[in-house]
């Protein structure tokens, strides 16, 4: 017994094969030694003959001996032999689908699934190998018709991407081998050492990819070699990009559109809270971009945004568990948006199941997953209630009938279709090569089996994409030819090699009826036209599902028939999917931490109003809610109007004031030469005049409704009236001050006394105002505008009112005010026959009490706009009383009451020579004339022209100079000027 187990151990040992790694290869398929257990059952069974033996040994109908997997670095810790190196396999095999032409267009179609931890995974029934032979379906119809393009043949080369986007690259460079002239032939040998003639064949265009990451990464390699590439699957938006890929094109849609259909979708159930899953690639990532704008545009929320594994790998099924527990944190969001593949959403249906939670979501999918049998064969409870935006395609016509009539023995030109076949009929095919995923098969396939509806043939509903690819190529091979070629048969010089360049001009021109009847043209981006059907799985009867077309979208409009729409077996209306109830009418939300659309309802504030269902927002200033919160309504605006009772008392004080300084000014003017008017000073007192009649002015400027220009007058006005007064009045004090201080010196005259003198002095006191104004004005012009003392009031104001901007203005007429005041403080004591300074002194003590009570009231009045104005207009006005009546009431008094008292009289005594009394000029009070400030002397009638007078007048003036010098100089001063 122990020599015969030995013999079966050795026999066994040379029997079983085991496979190498191979550069493309991830896990090795190592037939193992068998175990003692193993050979035990074996040598305890009866075989009936040899061959028994060897059908045992086959490995195809027995568990205990299938394939196990080692690593790499595992079998290299074996000693192998010839004999089982020649058992070794290389998975996966690059193959090639080819259909000779004299024009070849490439392929690249995701024939296998995306396998993490080999290259490719298993065979894709839908959207590899059915839009395979699809694409050579319609090669062959194009070819069979009549003269479409004469004398020319259409054929191609199609190559596996296994749905990876490195892989897919490496595959392209086929594409671009023929376009490379300087091929080195001396890499290739013949037996008799000859160079062999390599003829590439030049691809004059692709199909491909399907997915957008792959389409990307090979659109960027076709760019370089001006080759136009038609995708019938990829939908990413940035494919749109003709900047970067300026030589791609798709017959389906942008995912920019799919994703507005979802959003429409979600409108329409009322959905305020929903979660997003996307696939981690180019196709997921950029449409959740779109997806995340799109809902926040519509006030709709994400509750919870996960990644689905795609490019870095194949998740494991922990992390779809993860995924839908994180999806259960937020209960009340049931609605769920998926943007993914088929693959990637089967393991999220797989884990709903395992979560024992189906039923409890409502989906809405993409185009890449729904409707594909990888993801509802057996999660149909799971898939069940799904809506899903499919791009609109058609059946293409006759497809269905030539493909359930394909199978192993007469489709030779397919490479791939033994694997295909074998997966469907669940057998292994004699002689095929050996896959990682042929080993489990229990049976052998007889290649008479039939594929059938009823036995598992589900049909792509997305094929149209791939023969309107393949027809928009040939539609602009045969426009090319007419115009190229004349129409002539046969490929002619100018479109051998075609010119990529060239041929993509014709591609944006094409417009045909394919074979689904849907008439096709590419956009300006080179996207296909934007329609979608809205598709819906449900349960029509118990145990039975299908996918029910339910709406449309299409430019931009979505049609939703809600009546066919059903979440459950009996159960018509969708789950709803909010956080938060809408608040009541007046009340915003007030979100709760950490959610964005979980909040809780609050009145908004006194002076807010509802912007949003969101959003409580402040009013504007000048506008107050009204009783619902829903609008804000202007305040009225309240200004300063001279129909107002405040106006009308004001101007009428000013009024009298402007009445009662014209009086004075026509009284001045009628007794213009005579004494009283002369010793006042007549320049400066015209100049006061005016002044006084400029304050009283300002009144009417004040109580209008302030505007650019009325604000400009105020600004420009209050300090030019104000320096007017006090510029004539500092100079009266400056010159009495002057004179009575050069007097105790000497007896000599000072200088600028004289009245032009004293004209050209104000008119420069009165230039620097204006200076100071116009800088003012320049750098600040003045505004009229709102101002808002409280919330509920609405000024119109100028804007150097509400705050110290007036001060410019006020500035230079307070120290020219102060200097008065301080000159006439130091001219108090002059002799009663020179007492006009007393009169500007008591002027300049009452215009300052006035100001100092006005700013106060000024500042405290700032938010009765009535009251304020009112304020500073009669404070002004009064300022100018004060001045008319201390210095011109004394004079009115004389002119108009006393004239005999308006004569010329002698400065000095009756007698030959006015006498000393304590040093002092005695002038007899009956003939005292105020010539304090006067301007012009008094003419003198007679010429004095006898010595007599002159030695007289010596006498005299050497007789007072014993007396005050000052008041000898300012008589003199007083006379010399019209001597």
């Amino acid at each position: 017994m122990p020599l015969s187990l030995l013999a079966g151990y050795l026999l066994l040992m040379s029997l079983y094969p085991a496979s190498f790694a191979s550069h493309h290869q991830q896990r090795v398929n190592f037939r193992h030694f068998p175990r003692t257990s193993e050979l035990t059952h074996l040598f305890s069974t009866n075989f009936t003959d040899y061959e028994a033996l060897l059908q045992y040994l086959s490995l195809e109908n027995n568990y205990s001996w299938r394939p196990r997997y080692l690593t790499s670095r595992s079998v290299l810790g074996w000693n192998w032999n010839k004999r089982n190196a020649g058992l070794n396999y290389t998975w996966p095999v690059k193959r090639v689908a080819v259909v000779e032409g004299d024009i070849i267009l490439g392929g690249l179609m995701m024939v296998h699934e995306r396998e993490d931890t080999q290259i490719c995974g298993p065979i894709m029934p839908q959207g590899g190998i059915q839009a395979l032979e699809c694409m050579l379906y319609t090669i062959d119809w194009v070819n069979n018709q009549k003269d479409f393009l004469p004398g020319i043949t259409l054929g191609g080369y199609i190559l596996d991407d296994c749905d990876k986007d490195t892989y897919g690259l490496e595959q392209a460079v086929d594409f671009i081998k023929g376009s490379i002239r300087n091929i080195d032939d001396g890499t290739y040998k013949c037996p008799d050492g000859s160079s062999p003639i390599i003829r590439q064949k030049i691809i004059s265009g692709v199909l491909g990819a399907a997915s957008s990451v792959t389409s990307i990464q090979v659109a960027n390699l076709l760019r370089l070699f001006k080759i136009p590439q038609v995708s019938f699957f990829s939908t990413s938006p940035e494919l749109s990009n003709k900047q970067r890929f300026e030589y791609f094109l798709r017959t389906v849609p942008s995912d920019t559109n799919q994703a507005q259909a979802m959003v429409e979708i979600v409108k329409i159930l009322n959905w305020t809270y929903v979660s997003i899953l996307y696939e981690e690639s180019t196709y997921g990532i950029k449409a959740f971009n779109v997806l995340e704008e799109r809902l926040a545009l519509n006030n709709i929320c994400i509750a919870v945004k996960e990644k689905l594994t795609k490019d870095s790998g194949v998740a494991s099924e922990g992390v779809y568990d993860k995924i839908v527990r994180k999806l259960l944190s937020k209960q009340r969001a049931r609605g769920v948006i998926i943007f993914g593949s088929d693959q990637e959403v089967a393991g999220v249906m797989r884990a709903v199941k395992r979560n024992n939670v189906t039923g409890y979501f409502s989906w809405i999918g993409s185009d890449g997953w729904s409707a594909r049998a990888l993801v509802f064969d057996g999660n149909e409870l799971q898939v069940e209630g799904t809506l899903s935006v499919q791009p609109r395609a058609h059946a293409v016509e006759g497809f269905d009938d030539y493909f359930l009539g394909l199978n192993v023995k007469n489709n030779q030109r397919n490479p791939w279709f033994i694997e295909y076949w074998e997966k469907y009929f669940q057998c292994k095919w004699i002689n095929s090569t050996v896959t990682p995923y042929n080993q489990n098969y229990d049976k052998y396939c007889t290649g008479d089996e039939v594929m059938t509806y009823s036995n598992g043939y589900e049909p792509e509903r997305q094929l149209q994409f791939v023969s309107d690819a393949v027809l928009s190529f040939a539609y602009a091979f045969r426009d090319m030819h007419r115009n190229l070629c004349g129409g002539k048969s046969g490929l002619c010089q100018r479109m051998n090699p075609i010119d990529g360049t060239e041929l993509l001009k014709y591609l944006y021109k094409v417009h045909f009826t394919g074979l689904s009847k849907d008439e096709f043209e590419f956009s300006k981006n080179g996207d296909g036209p934007a329609r979608y059907n809205i598709i819906h799985f449900k349960q029509v009867k118990p145990t039975s599902y299908q996918w029910v077309r339910v709406g449309e979208y299409r430019d931009g409009q979505l049609t939703l028939n809600l009546s066919q729409i059903q979440f459950r077996l009996y159960e018509k209306a969708m789950p709803s999917s909010v956080c938060s109830d809408p608040c009541e009418k007046g009340q915003a939300k007030k979100f709760v931490e950490g959610e964005n659309c979980c909040w809780h309802c609050f009145n908004c504030t006194k002076y807010q109003v509802l912007l949003s269902e969101t959003q409580c927002v402040e009013c504007p200033l000048g506008f107050l809610p009204d009783y619902n919160h829903e609008d804000c309504i202007a305040i009225p605006e309240l200004y300063m109007s001279p129909d107002s009772y405040w106006a009308i008392g004001a101007l009428a004080f000013s009024t009298t004031g402007i009445s009662v300084t014209v009086f004075v000014i026509l009284v001045f003017i009628r007794y213009n030469d005579t004494p009283v008017v002369r010793a006042s000073g007549r320049e400066l007192s015209y100049v006061l005049l005016a002044g006084i009649l400029m304050c009283y002015g300002m009144t009417y400027m004040l109580v209008q409704k302030p505007t650019n220009f009325i604000c400009g007058a105020q600004k420009a006005g209050i300090g030019l009236c104000f320096a007017v007064v006090y510029s004539a009045l500092l100079t009266k004090t400056n010159r009495i001050s002057r004179i009575f201080k050069a007097g105790k010196r000497s007896a000599r005259r000072p200088s600028f006394i004289s009245p032009k003198s004293q004209l050209v002095i104000c008119g420069a006191l009165i230039g620097v105002q204006i200076s100071i104004t116009t800088v003012w004005l320049a750098f600040t012009p003045p505004r009229a505008i709102h101002h808002y003392p409280t919330r509920e009031d609405n000024h119109v104001v100028c804007a150097a009112s509400i705050n110290a901007s007036y001060m410019v203005a006020f500035a230079y007429p307070i120290t020219l005010t102060l200097i008065c005041t301080v000159y006439a403080i130091l001219t108090r004591k002059i002799p009663e026959a020179f007492n006009e300074s007393k009169y500007i002194g008591f002027t300049m003590y009452t215009t300052c009490i006035i100001w100092l009570a006005f700013v106060p009231i000024y500042f405290s009045t700032a938010e009765h706009v009535a009251l304020n104005v009112t304020t500073m207009s009669v404070a002004i006005s009064l300022s100018s009383t004060v001045t008319l009546v201390c210095l011109f009431t004394p004079k009115l008094y004389i002119l108009l009451l006393h004239p005999e008292k308006n004569i010329r009289q002698s400065m000095m005594p009756q007698n030959k020579c006015g006498t000393l009394k304590n040093n002092t000029l005695i002038i007899s009070s009956s003939a005292r004339v105020e010539s304090a400030t006067q301007s012009d002397d008094y003419e003198m009638n007679d010429k004095l022209r006898s010595l007599n007078t002159s030695v007289t007048r010596i006498s005299c003036a050497t007789q007072t100079s014993n007396g005050s010098p000052a008041e000898f100089q300012l008589y003199h001063a007083d006379r010399d000027a019209l001597l």
